[in-house]
């Protein structure tokens, strides 16, 4: 039988502890980006704007709590906001 060190048992679970907790907190950013998206595309400028700050806020906490790059979070919230901007001049 093959010897498991401790490290390497302690490193599995904390791997999986923080993949769990990523996925969640992406999943979320994921979720609203979409909500602002759709929101966008059928009801307008007028109802997509608080998701657009709703948006930047969970990819804020994304970085916050390490799930994402402070620079991804800040390109996707400029395409965002560009995208905002782009149907608001329409």
């Amino acid at each position: 039988m093959p010897v498991v060190h401790k490290s390497a048992i302690k490193r599995a679970r904390q791997s999986k502890k923080r993949h769990t907790r990523n996925h969640a907190i992406l999943h979320r950013t994921k979720t609203v980006v979409k909500k602002f998206k759709s929101a966008l595309q059928e009801k307008g400028a007028e109802a997509a704007q608080p998701l657009l700050q709703e948006a930047a806020s969970a990819l804020h906490k994304a970085v916050t709590k390490g799930a994402l790059h402070r620079n991804t979070a800040s390109r996707r919230i400029s395409q965002l906001s560009n995208q905002f901007n782009a149907f608001k001049a329409k």
